[in-house]
């Protein structure tokens, strides 16, 4: 063996680990800032939350002189306001908190409800412990960057003030300075290492109180479930009859083409070779043209520039080739499941071919975010509206792709405009 055979042979391994530890604390970093975002999230609710619990409270204590009867109604109308808006944070950064039937308005059967008492004792979890841990969220960040970066500024701090957050120790010398600046990095380690666990401590309490109990029908979701099916069985059945059609009346026709004319040509290579040759050529064109149209079916079922550039690549080059000026806005940290992004990729690509045929639009924009397992896609422009789902606009089948994946359609398009179109898909695996 060379000498230089045993570098040769550990540099390709030193590379796997090292891009390995590259993308280990990716992930992390990413996680954190995650939960952070779900942290304070909840730190908004929890502070609803609180004053709900608070409102509880006063209309136990004025109870007695009949003015506690009318807060109460109030109080527990926002309560289930309060809930359903968390259902909803909880479904953007998971899975869906499925909502029970609606509780009954009247005060006695409230009280009786079992929503009713389930969400109460969420209310009491999320507007205390809930509220703590986002308050931490905020907390610990506006730390880590106040000691890592004390060296920077030290010396502008009067004296006998304290030089840590912590709010103890006094800093005479670049050392002590720089030893701050450590406690900082020990707050960026904390906030990576427990502000996953401190979100999801925070979205247990919803998770398990404000869904659906053990003994509540189903049936209703059931029946969703099955229409989403049944959705989905439809646009697979239509997609399979686009590329049937596609196939006969266009590449089947060009290969018919090309056979008949590679006969000719090779019966008249005898009597005729000019007109031979000019029968090949015209069969080398027919045959191009196949190949074209053959391309355009397959990058219709699972467009190529998906796997090769991601989402944000393939809307950025429907955005180059659409007629209406369209500004592109990705903010997707990972990749979803490869049928969602070629739902995704379909609904923009239909949507700017109605913009450009039917809206007179001057400009476009299509916003896409993905976050908590969610992706959000908004498409929005500046034409006439007035767009009809009836009106073979092509939004019944953007809404028959979504609903195959569980997603959901909203478009708003009044006369004069603006139309804009909001999709929100689960991301998936």
């Amino acid at each position: 063996m060379t000498p230089g055979g045993p570098r040769g042979d550990t540099a390709p391994g030193g590379d796997t680990a090292g891009t390995g530890l590259r993308d280990d604390a990716a992930r992390t970093v990413r996680a954190a800032l995650g939960a952070l975002q779900q942290l304070v999230g909840g730190f908004g609710t929890a502070v609803r939350a609180l004053g709900v619990l608070l409102w509880l409270v006063l209309s136990a204590v004025t109870a007695p002189i009949g003015v506690g009867l009318l807060l109460a109604i109030g109080a527990l109308r926002a309560l289930h306001r309060l809930a359903g808006r968390e259902r909803e944070r909880l479904g953007r950064w998971g899975p869906e908190v499925v909502a029970p039937d609606a509780p009954p308005g009247g005060l006695r059967a409230a009280l009786g409800d079992p929503t009713t008492r389930r969400e109460l004792r969420w209310l009491v979890r999320h507007g205390t412990l809930g509220l703590l841990l986002g308050w931490l969220a905020i907390l610990l960040p506006l730390a880590a960057v106040r000691d890592a970066t004390f060296p920077l500024w030290w010396r502008l701090v009067p004296d006998g003030v304290t030089s840590t957050s912590l709010g103890f120790g006094v800093a005479h010398s670049w050392t002590a300075a720089a030893s701050v600046a450590l406690l900082g990095v020990a707050w960026v380690a904390v906030i990576m290492g427990l502000t996953p666990g401190m979100a999801r401590l925070q979205a247990r309490p919803g998770r398990s109180l404000l869904a659906v109990g053990p003994d509540t029908d189903l049936s209703l979701r059931v029946a969703e479930l099955t229409a989403t099916r049944a959705a989905a069985l439809d646009a697979h059945a239509t997609e399979l009859r686009r590329i049937e059609r596609s196939l006969h009346d266009g590449t089947q026709n060009r290969i018919v083409t090309v056979t008949v004319l590679l006969g000719a040509a090779r019966r008249m290579v005898a009597r005729d070779p000019s007109g031979a040759e000019e029968l090949l050529e015209r069969a080398q064109s027919a045959a191009e043209q196949a190949l074209a149209e053959l391309r355009t079916v397959s990058r219709s079922i699972l467009p190529p520039v998906l796997a090769d550039r991601g989402l944000a690549g393939a809307l950025s080059g429907l955005a180059a080739n659409c007629a209406v000026p369209c500004h592109i806005d990705v903010e997707a940290p990972q990749r979803c499941a490869a049928s969602v992004e070629a739902t995704a990729y379909f609904v923009v690509a239909e949507a700017l071919t109605n913009i450009a045929k039917h809206s007179g639009a001057t400009s476009a924009a299509v916003t896409v975010r993905g976050r908590g397992g969610r992706l959000a896609l908004r498409i929005e422009d500046d034409g006439r509206g007035g767009a009809d789902e009836d009106g073979g606009s092509g939004l019944s089948g953007i809404r028959r792709r979504v609903a195959a994946h569980d997603g959901t359609l909203t478009v708003a398009s009044p006369p004069g405009g603006p139309t804009v179109l909001e999709v929100d898909l689960p991301a998936g695996a």
